[in-house]
């Protein structure tokens, strides 16, 4: 009879969790008030058109007779369309380029800006500054830097090798514009694994060295594996970032040569606003939006089995 008077006494009251859920709330309550403009902005700017877009995919939107149910006929006209192939080919080329070329380049940067024990402050500033410089100016750069008589062609013709036709070429089209967007880019994720790289414990390389670890297997088993992590998410993250290229595309070449840098959300943006058939570029943005959700959904995953 006594160790059952113990057990209930050792118990949870559970009728102390609704005045504790009022309190939190009453403590909370002018910073869940502050929160509700910016909620109402996200949903108006980003769920309402996603959920129109989603409507929208169903219709043939036309704004003079107005709109008219047309089920699933934009989807099939979606994927039977060869210029979606296309597209859906050079953007995949696209992002193995990006990841072959561009990828690496900010982990390699981070890594050795860390090593500089002089001017670290200059070289992070100069790496930096061609992602703050506006795209308007860019493309007008790399057209005169791309052009036949610029000056990459001119020092190739110094070395006595052929002139290569950077944006007419439909062998250099693609890779001329990820080489572009790499230089402009690389600056914004190079300080992401900087701050990364520096947050790792100094006492392990300093084990490191007094166990006689080179710079190299340094990198190799203190700092690589130290941004696991971070890699994982960053290359998932510019997997979906050019899977919706279309900015370079479109200013330098409009998709061309002969639609080789015809990106998937280019064609979308033709669809909408040259071919005005908004019906079936809602619907190549909603095939796109479960792709990239899926994506997403792979990241959390991967972050949560990883925690």
């Amino acid at each position: 009879m006594n160790q059952t008077v113990s057990i209930s006494e050792n118990l949870p009251v559970k009728q102390e969790s609704k005045p504790y859920k009022q309190n939190r709330w009453k403590k909370n309550f002018w910073g869940y008030l502050f929160l509700l403009p910016a909620i109402a902005i996200f949903i108006m700017f980003m769920w309402v058109p996603i959920f129109k877009g989603l409507l929208y995919s169903f219709y043939n939107v036309d704004f003079v007779k107005g709109n008219s149910f047309v089920g699933l006929d934009n989807y099939s006209r979606a994927l039977t369309d060869p210029d979606v192939l296309t597209a859906v080919k050079n953007t995949l080329y696209y992002m193995v380029l990006g990841l072959a070329i561009g990828f690496w380049v900010p982990i390699a940067f981070a890594i050795a800006i860390s090593e500089l024990r002089k001017f670290g402050g200059f070289v992070r500033v100069a790496a930096y500054l061609p992602f703050v410089v506006p795209g308007v100016v860019l493309y007008g750069l790399w057209r005169w830097l791309y052009d036949p008589v610029g000056p990459i062609n001119a020092l190739i013709g110094s070395l006595g090798l052929d002139q290569v036709a950077f944006l007419t070429d439909s062998r250099w089209s693609m890779v001329s514009l990820v080489f572009m967007e790499t230089w402009q880019q690389f600056g914004s994720g190079m300080l992401i694994y900087l701050a990364a790289v520096l947050s790792i414990p100094r006492d392990w390389y300093e084990a490191a060295e007094i166990d006689g670890a080179g710079v190299w297997a340094r990198i190799r088993h203190i700092t690589l594996p130290s941004l696991r992590n971070l890699i994982i998410l960053m290359l998932i993250l510019q997997i979906i970032a050019t899977s919706q290229g279309y900015q370079s595309q479109l200013a330098l070449l409009d998709g061309g040569p002969n639609n080789t840098t015809l990106t998937y959300a280019l064609l979308i943006v033709k669809y909408a606003f040259t071919r005005l058939d908004y019906g079936t570029a809602t619907a190549l943005g909603m095939l796109m939006f479960i792709v990239l959700g899926g994506l997403g959904i792979l990241q959390f995953k991967l972050n949560k089995e990883d925690n």
